[in-house]
């Protein structure tokens, strides 16, 4: 099915588009297969959260997860059940858990310090595919990355006891998560790859 969708999409725009050089068709095709996986991602893990009538808290998380995702990169799985099941347990299970259970003002302060260090020492986090190279980008992300874990961190303790504390804690945590090395090596994915090009 991802194969017929790539091909036939590639094969439409090449007809429409005279100047694709190869590295041209390269970039189309990793993000055509991005696109792919995300919306078949989706579909299912939408389908999960109704089944346990946890959209509202599932769309909201996904926003502030996607916020601090953009300049914070992080780990991407190489094979699409992976990240399927990946990203089912993190996006979904942990807002769940942080919704589910009462977790108290010291547990949420200890997780976020634990989570800005993350930050400050991991991020941006990059892939194989897409090596963060540039220098001044890098720094750039890093900065966007950090503060946004900082703000995150503040308001998860201004507004403790409410939802928006719970799901802000869980997109943190994912984020943080997916930025650390630690995921990297149970996937034996490659780490820093920018310092490999």
């Amino acid at each position: 099915m991802k194969e017929a969708f790539l091909n036939h999409t590639m094969n439409f725009i090449a007809s429409n588009q005279k100047k694709l050089n190869e590295e041209d068709k390269e970039k189309l095709a990793y993000g055509l297969e991005g696109l792919y996986m995300t919306i078949t991602k989706l579909v299912v893990i939408f389908l999960i959260a109704f089944l346990l009538g946890f959209i509202k808290e599932f769309i909201i998380t996904l926003i502030l997860f996607n916020i601090i995702r953009f300049p914070g990169f992080g780990f991407h799985a190489s094979k699409s059940i992976v990240c399927l099941i990946t990203s089912t347990l993190l996006i979904l299970g942990l807002p769940y858990l942080f919704t589910s259970i009462e977790v108290g003002l010291n547990i949420k302060i200890i997780l976020c310090i634990v989570s800005v260090i993350t930050f400050i020492i991991c991020a941006p986090a990059d892939t194989w595919k897409r090596p963060l190279t540039n220098k001044k980008k890098r720094v750039l992300r890093k900065v966007a990355a950090c503060s946004l874990a900082v703000l995150y961190s503040v308001l998860i303790i201004v507004f403790n006891g409410m939802e928006i504390s719970n799901l802000l804690m869980a997109a943190l945590l994912i984020e943080t998560i997916l930025i650390s090395p630690i995921m990297y090596l149970m996937f034996k994915e490659p780490y820093r790859n920018y310092k490999k090009v």
